[in-house]
Protein backbone atom coordinates (compact mmCIF):
# COMPACT_ATOMS: atom_id res chain seq x y z
CA UNK A 1 0.00 0.00 0.00
CA UNK A 2 2.78 2.56 0.71
CA UNK A 3 3.98 1.98 -2.87
CA UNK A 4 0.51 2.88 -4.15
CA UNK A 5 0.59 6.14 -2.20
CA UNK A 6 4.04 6.99 -3.53
CA UNK A 7 2.85 6.22 -7.05
CA UNK A 8 -0.12 8.56 -6.70
CA UNK A 9 2.12 11.32 -5.38
CA UNK A 10 4.46 10.94 -8.34
CA UNK A 11 1.56 10.77 -10.80
CA UNK A 12 0.14 14.01 -9.42
CA UNK A 13 3.56 15.64 -9.57
CA UNK A 14 3.94 14.49 -13.18
CA UNK A 15 0.56 15.99 -14.14
CA UNK A 16 1.56 19.27 -12.52
CA UNK A 17 4.92 19.17 -14.29
CA UNK A 18 3.23 18.66 -17.67
CA UNK A 19 0.96 21.64 -16.97
CA UNK A 20 3.98 23.71 -15.89
CA UNK A 21 5.84 22.98 -19.14
CA UNK A 22 2.82 23.57 -21.38
CA UNK A 23 1.87 26.82 -19.66
CA UNK A 24 5.43 28.18 -19.67
CA UNK A 25 6.02 28.27 -15.91
CA UNK A 26 9.47 28.80 -14.42
CA UNK A 27 11.69 25.70 -14.52
CA UNK A 28 12.22 25.74 -10.75
CA UNK A 29 8.71 24.31 -10.44
CA UNK A 30 9.97 21.06 -11.93
CA UNK A 31 12.62 20.82 -9.23
CA UNK A 32 10.06 21.51 -6.51
CA UNK A 33 7.54 19.02 -7.91
CA UNK A 34 9.93 16.11 -8.15
CA UNK A 35 11.92 16.88 -5.01
CA UNK A 36 8.77 17.17 -2.87
CA UNK A 37 6.06 15.35 -4.87
CA UNK A 38 3.10 15.74 -2.51
CA UNK A 39 3.88 19.11 -0.93
CA UNK A 40 5.15 20.54 -4.22
CA UNK A 41 2.01 19.42 -6.05
CA UNK A 42 -0.28 20.95 -3.43
CA UNK A 43 1.60 24.25 -3.57
CA UNK A 44 1.54 24.22 -7.37
CA UNK A 45 -2.18 23.54 -7.51
CA UNK A 46 -2.95 26.35 -5.05
CA UNK A 47 -0.61 28.99 -6.50
CA UNK A 48 -0.55 28.25 -10.24
CA UNK A 49 -3.23 25.87 -11.49
CA UNK A 50 -6.35 26.95 -9.58
CA UNK A 51 -5.88 30.72 -10.07
CA UNK A 52 -5.75 30.08 -13.84
CA UNK A 53 -8.49 27.48 -14.04
CA UNK A 54 -11.74 28.05 -15.95
CA UNK A 55 -13.79 27.87 -12.74
CA UNK A 56 -11.66 30.56 -11.15
CA UNK A 57 -11.90 32.78 -14.25
CA UNK A 58 -15.68 32.39 -14.34
CA UNK A 59 -15.92 33.28 -10.65
CA UNK A 60 -13.79 36.37 -11.23
CA UNK A 61 -15.95 37.42 -14.18
CA UNK A 62 -19.08 37.02 -12.05
CA UNK A 63 -17.59 39.06 -9.22
CA UNK A 64 -16.53 41.80 -11.64
CA UNK A 65 -20.02 41.86 -13.14
CA UNK A 66 -21.58 42.23 -9.70
CA UNK A 67 -19.12 44.99 -8.89
CA UNK A 68 -20.02 46.86 -12.07
CA UNK A 69 -23.71 46.71 -11.17
CA UNK A 70 -23.18 47.93 -7.59
CA UNK A 71 -20.62 50.60 -8.50
CA UNK A 72 -20.43 51.04 -12.30
CA UNK A 73 -17.79 53.79 -12.13
CA UNK A 74 -15.40 52.05 -9.77
CA UNK A 75 -13.12 50.41 -12.34
CA UNK A 76 -12.74 53.65 -14.29
CA UNK A 77 -11.92 55.61 -11.12
CA UNK A 78 -9.39 53.03 -10.02
CA UNK A 79 -7.83 52.85 -13.49
CA UNK A 80 -7.39 56.64 -13.60
CA UNK A 81 -5.91 56.66 -10.11
CA UNK A 82 -3.53 53.82 -10.94
CA UNK A 83 -2.27 55.63 -14.05
CA UNK A 84 -1.80 58.88 -12.11
CA UNK A 85 0.12 57.09 -9.35
CA UNK A 86 2.12 54.83 -11.65
CA UNK A 87 2.15 56.01 -15.28
CA UNK A 88 3.09 52.69 -16.87
CA UNK A 89 2.01 51.22 -20.18
CA UNK A 90 0.09 48.48 -18.34
CA UNK A 91 -1.94 51.07 -16.41
CA UNK A 92 -2.56 52.98 -19.62
CA UNK A 93 -3.97 49.79 -21.16
CA UNK A 94 -6.16 49.29 -18.10
CA UNK A 95 -7.53 52.82 -18.42
CA UNK A 96 -8.27 52.33 -22.12
CA UNK A 97 -10.24 49.16 -21.38
CA UNK A 98 -12.11 50.88 -18.53
CA UNK A 99 -13.03 53.80 -20.78
CA UNK A 100 -14.35 51.36 -23.38
CA UNK A 101 -16.40 49.59 -20.71
CA UNK A 102 -17.82 52.94 -19.61
CA UNK A 103 -18.73 53.90 -23.21
CA UNK A 104 -16.46 56.95 -23.10
CA UNK A 105 -15.51 56.25 -26.67
CA UNK A 106 -13.60 59.37 -27.70
CA UNK A 107 -11.22 59.22 -24.75
CA UNK A 108 -10.97 55.45 -25.08
CA UNK A 109 -9.97 55.76 -28.74
CA UNK A 110 -7.32 58.36 -27.91
CA UNK A 111 -5.96 56.25 -25.06
CA UNK A 112 -5.74 53.13 -27.20
CA UNK A 113 -3.90 55.10 -29.87
CA UNK A 114 -1.42 56.24 -27.21
CA UNK A 115 -0.95 52.61 -26.16
CA UNK A 116 -0.19 51.67 -29.76
CA UNK A 117 2.63 54.22 -29.85
CA UNK A 118 4.45 52.66 -26.90
CA UNK A 119 5.89 49.27 -25.96
CA UNK A 120 2.53 47.58 -26.66
CA UNK A 121 2.41 48.69 -30.27
CA UNK A 122 2.39 45.05 -31.39
CA UNK A 123 0.07 43.80 -28.65
CA UNK A 124 -2.99 42.15 -30.20
CA UNK A 125 -5.17 42.81 -27.15
CA UNK A 126 -4.52 46.55 -27.40
CA UNK A 127 -5.30 46.61 -31.10
CA UNK A 128 -8.40 44.51 -30.46
CA UNK A 129 -9.65 47.07 -27.96
CA UNK A 130 -8.92 49.86 -30.44
CA UNK A 131 -10.90 48.03 -33.13
CA UNK A 132 -13.91 47.66 -30.83
CA UNK A 133 -13.84 51.36 -29.94
CA UNK A 134 -13.65 52.44 -33.57
CA UNK A 135 -16.64 50.33 -34.55
CA UNK A 136 -18.69 51.83 -31.72
CA UNK A 137 -17.61 55.30 -32.85
CA UNK A 138 -18.95 54.56 -36.32
CA UNK A 139 -15.47 54.37 -37.83
CA UNK A 140 -15.71 51.00 -39.54
CA UNK A 141 -12.74 51.89 -41.74
CA UNK A 142 -10.41 52.24 -38.76
CA UNK A 143 -11.88 49.13 -37.15
CA UNK A 144 -11.13 47.09 -40.27
CA UNK A 145 -7.60 48.51 -40.40
CA UNK A 146 -6.88 47.31 -36.87
CA UNK A 147 -8.40 43.90 -37.58
CA UNK A 148 -6.29 43.54 -40.72
CA UNK A 149 -3.14 44.13 -38.67
CA UNK A 150 -4.24 41.49 -36.14
CA UNK A 151 -5.00 38.98 -38.93
CA UNK A 152 -1.60 39.63 -40.51
CA UNK A 153 0.45 39.35 -37.32
CA UNK A 154 -1.57 36.86 -35.25
CA UNK A 155 -4.07 35.06 -37.49
CA UNK A 156 -5.22 32.77 -34.65
CA UNK A 157 -5.95 35.59 -32.20
CA UNK A 158 -9.60 35.40 -31.10
CA UNK A 159 -10.53 34.02 -34.48
CA UNK A 160 -14.29 33.95 -33.91
CA UNK A 161 -14.55 37.35 -32.23
CA UNK A 162 -12.36 38.98 -34.88
CA UNK A 163 -14.48 37.50 -37.67
CA UNK A 164 -17.71 38.72 -36.07
CA UNK A 165 -16.37 42.21 -35.48
CA UNK A 166 -15.14 42.35 -39.06
CA UNK A 167 -18.56 41.28 -40.34
CA UNK A 168 -20.23 43.98 -38.26
CA UNK A 169 -17.78 46.57 -39.62
CA UNK A 170 -18.51 45.48 -43.18
CA UNK A 171 -22.23 45.83 -42.48
CA UNK A 172 -21.66 49.31 -41.03
CA UNK A 173 -20.01 50.25 -44.33
CA UNK A 174 -23.01 48.95 -46.26
CA UNK A 175 -21.09 45.96 -47.66
CA UNK A 176 -23.91 43.59 -46.75
CA UNK A 177 -23.13 40.82 -49.22
CA UNK A 178 -19.65 40.46 -47.74
CA UNK A 179 -21.00 40.80 -44.21
CA UNK A 180 -23.65 38.12 -44.72
CA UNK A 181 -21.14 35.73 -46.23
CA UNK A 182 -18.74 36.26 -43.32
CA UNK A 183 -21.48 35.86 -40.68
CA UNK A 184 -22.58 32.56 -42.23
CA UNK A 185 -18.99 31.33 -42.56
CA UNK A 186 -18.36 32.13 -38.88
CA UNK A 187 -21.50 30.28 -37.83
CA UNK A 188 -20.48 27.29 -39.94
CA UNK A 189 -16.98 27.27 -38.45
CA UNK A 190 -17.74 27.89 -34.77
CA UNK A 191 -21.47 27.23 -34.34
CA UNK A 192 -21.62 29.32 -31.17
CA UNK A 193 -24.67 31.12 -29.82
CA UNK A 194 -22.83 34.43 -30.16
CA UNK A 195 -22.09 33.87 -33.85
CA UNK A 196 -25.70 32.88 -34.55
CA UNK A 197 -27.00 35.86 -32.57
CA UNK A 198 -24.80 38.33 -34.45
CA UNK A 199 -25.95 36.84 -37.73
CA UNK A 200 -29.58 37.19 -36.65
CA UNK A 201 -29.07 40.82 -35.59
CA UNK A 202 -27.66 41.55 -39.04
CA UNK A 203 -30.47 39.59 -40.74
CA UNK A 204 -33.12 41.61 -38.89
CA UNK A 205 -31.45 44.86 -39.92
CA UNK A 206 -31.57 43.76 -43.57
CA UNK A 207 -34.98 42.05 -43.47
CA UNK A 208 -33.46 38.76 -44.55
CA UNK A 209 -36.02 36.00 -45.22
CA UNK A 210 -34.01 33.46 -43.18
CA UNK A 211 -34.32 35.56 -40.02
CA UNK A 212 -37.39 33.72 -38.66
CA UNK A 213 -35.67 30.36 -39.05
CA UNK A 214 -32.54 31.60 -37.33
CA UNK A 215 -34.56 33.16 -34.50
CA UNK A 216 -36.39 29.88 -33.87
CA UNK A 217 -33.05 28.06 -33.77
CA UNK A 218 -31.72 30.42 -31.11
CA UNK A 219 -34.87 30.14 -29.02
CA UNK A 220 -34.61 26.35 -29.16
CA UNK A 221 -31.01 26.54 -27.98
CA UNK A 222 -31.91 28.81 -25.06
CA UNK A 223 -34.43 26.29 -23.72
CA UNK A 224 -31.50 24.06 -22.75
CA UNK A 225 -29.67 26.76 -20.80
CA UNK A 226 -29.25 26.92 -17.06
CA UNK A 227 -29.39 30.17 -15.08
CA UNK A 228 -25.62 30.64 -15.20
CA UNK A 229 -25.47 30.37 -19.00
CA UNK A 230 -28.33 32.82 -19.32
CA UNK A 231 -26.55 35.25 -17.02
CA UNK A 232 -23.33 35.04 -19.02
CA UNK A 233 -25.22 35.83 -22.22
CA UNK A 234 -27.39 38.58 -20.70
CA UNK A 235 -25.86 41.49 -22.69
CA UNK A 236 -26.32 39.64 -25.98
CA UNK A 237 -29.88 38.66 -25.08
CA UNK A 238 -30.64 42.30 -24.31
CA UNK A 239 -29.41 43.31 -27.75
CA UNK A 240 -31.61 40.66 -29.34
CA UNK A 241 -34.69 41.82 -27.44
CA UNK A 242 -34.06 45.43 -28.39
CA UNK A 243 -33.50 44.67 -32.08
CA UNK A 244 -36.27 42.10 -32.60
CA UNK A 245 -38.84 43.44 -35.08
CA UNK A 246 -42.21 44.16 -33.57
CA UNK A 247 -44.97 41.79 -34.67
Amino acid sequence: MPFVGIGLHLALALCCAVHAVRSGQQTYWLFILFSFPLLGSVVYLLTIYLPHSRLHRQANRTLRAVGRVLDPGRELREARAALEDTPTAQNQMRLAAALLGADQLEEAAATYEQCLQGPFANDADVRWGAAQVQLQRGRADLCLTHLAVIADRQPDFRAEAVALLRARALAQQGRHDEAGTLFSATVARFGSFEAKAERLLWAWSQHQPQADTWRAELEQQQRKWNAHTRELNAPLLARLREAQPKA
